[in-house]
């Protein structure tokens, strides 16, 4: 008689529910903010680049240590100790001189219980400038 009378029961199925769903939703709520770290971090790399190629692009030429001094300044939310070094490198391209600014930043991830290497991100700026005086 009681065996039966279980099966007309509904009385805590809501939270037997919620413990099946709750970790597939936590999961994608860390995520989810993870990912906006990536993107808060990729933008930040971007921005320091730009204003370190926009400084490189300064007559007479600065020296790669004023250049990264310049995207320490500018970096916004990147931390100092996972940027890369600061690459300058000059040519020439159909006639006109130019600097590449290249910096890379390594944006560490926490998934609570998942274990996943840090994400290495890589930023390339080139300026054309104008060559120098002989």
């Amino acid at each position: 008689m009681r065996i039966r009378s279980l099966g007309k029961d509904q009385r805590g199925v809501g939270a037997v529910e919620f413990a099946l769903i709750a970790p597939v939703l936590f999961m994608m709520i860390i995520g989810i903010a993870q990912m906006g770290i990536l993107f808060l971090a990729n933008a930040g790399l971007k921005h320091a680049v730009a204003e370190g190629a926009r400084f490189a692009a300064l007559h007479p030429r600065p020296s790669s240590a004023d250049v990264r001094t310049r995207i320490l300044q500018k970096k916004l939310s990147l931390k100092a100790e996972r940027l890369g070094p600061v690459t300058i490198t000059s040519g020439t391209a159909n006639g006109s001189d130019f600097l590449d600014v290249t910096l890379t930043y390594s944006v560490p991830l926490n998934f609570v219980f998942v274990k996943v290497p840090p994400i290495e991100l890589r930023e390339q700026r080139r300026v054309f400038i104008y060559p120098a005086a002989a």
